[in-house]
């Protein structure tokens, strides 16, 4: 079993991309950075929040990709954190409504998380299938 362990450096990605997203949902709405230009696209925020929470599921199951898990084992893992991640989201909203200033719950922005979480997994799993033909070939 030492052998399957997975090096904790290759999470740090992940876990600055968590303090990004901790740091960017949780500050005031007043201290939010303006986007410009962006902020006249429709919904832009649901596209910010389907980012935040697709790449910090994305950068936590990149590891998996090389490592000796089993394939069912990295599909696992990889639910597994994707289903972590849409929890976190869902905690986001509820701090934001009970702890930071001028925040509120917003259910489309947990739907967001979601839709950014799925399409993640999505490729996890795509690229898992791609490098499992890979290496039957």
């Amino acid at each position: 079993m030492e052998g399957k362990k997975i090096p904790f450096k290759y999470f740090l990605p992940g876990i600055a991309w968590f303090f990004v997203v901790c740091i960017l949902t949780l500050m005031p709405a007043k201290d939010v950075p303006q986007v410009g230009w962006m902020d006249n696209i429709p919904n832009f925020d649901k596209l910010v929040h389907a980012g935040l929470f697709g790449g910090l599921a994305f950068l936590f199951a990149l590891p998996l990709l090389k490592s000796h898990f089993s394939q069912k084992q990295k599909l696992n893992y990889s639910i597994r954190i994707s289903l972590a991640a849409i929890v976190w989201g869902i905690t986001i909203e509820f701090l934001q409504k009970f702890y930071v200033p001028s925040r509120d719950f917003d259910l489309l922005d947990w739907a967001a998380d979601i839709v950014g979480v799925i399409i993640a997994l999505w490729l996890i799993i795509s690229i898992l299938n791609y490098l499992k033909k890979k290496n039957l070939q």
